[in-house]
């Protein structure tokens, strides 16, 4: 894996020419995350429902580590936060074409407070870590993408158990860990192996095509 400091700037910020208006830090940043949180919303459209859960299983894992890995730490967060903020404002830009809003079966809560919200708020975490082991260099190659992708997927996959058990245990007052487990982890691990892979070997194949140009 690269050492701090051998690498510098991520694939956008090399990729996207710093020409004319785009000179400006400003402008450049904001298209980015216009373009980032139009990547999450369209991912969130493509969604499975699963037999086994109520939360179904989407791309927007594999946008959250995608982009946390091109952006960076500041503006990969900073873009899901942008994404959170779309569905608080009541746009439909969550899986199943909800928003913060919409009930959920669970009580009647709106999704921002349900008992899957927890997934959601990893998002600007996940960005952040997968961002700052960017920008150390391990987006450069598979060998060292492959544990950058697993451990923001693992950020992920630990909010959305933690929260569900603590929705679960203050709504409900009990706490079965082995159903948690199989409601919020287990139906997701085939589909996010898939996802992590596939922008671990992204980042990597992004870095070789720059370098031939």
């Amino acid at each position: 894996m690269a050492a701090a400091g051998t690498h510098t700037g991520t694939l956008a910020q090399r990729l996207l020419p710093r020409r004319g208006v785009l000179e400006r830090p400003w402008i450049r940043d904001g298209l980015l995350v216009v373009a980032g949180t139009l990547l999450m919303i369209l991912s969130a459209r493509i969604s499975f429902p699963l037999p086994t859960t109520t939360v179904p299983v989407t791309m927007q894992t594999f946008a959250v580590l995608l982009l946390g890995a091109l952006y960076g730490p500041r503006l990969g967060a900073i873009t899901m936060l942008t994404y959170i903020g779309t569905g608080l404002l009541g746009m439909p830009v969550f899986s199943l074409g909800r928003n913060a809003w919409t009930p959920t079966p669970f009580f009647g809560l709106p999704l921002i407070v349900s008992s899957t919200a927890g997934y959601l708020y990893s998002y600007p975490l996940v960005a952040a870590l997968v961002g700052w082991l960017a920008n150390q260099g391990w987006d450069r190659r598979v060998r060292s993408a492959i544990p950058a992708m697993l451990l923001g997927n693992l950020v992920i996959l630990l909010c959305g158990f933690a929260w569900l058990a603590g929705a679960t245990a203050l709504f409900t007052g009990t706490l079965d860990i082995p159903a948690l487990l199989m409601a919020a982890v287990v139906p997701f691990l085939l589909g996010d192996a898939a996802k992590l892979l596939l922008a671990a070997f992204a980042l990597p194949g992004g870095w070789l095509l720059l370098g031939r140009r």
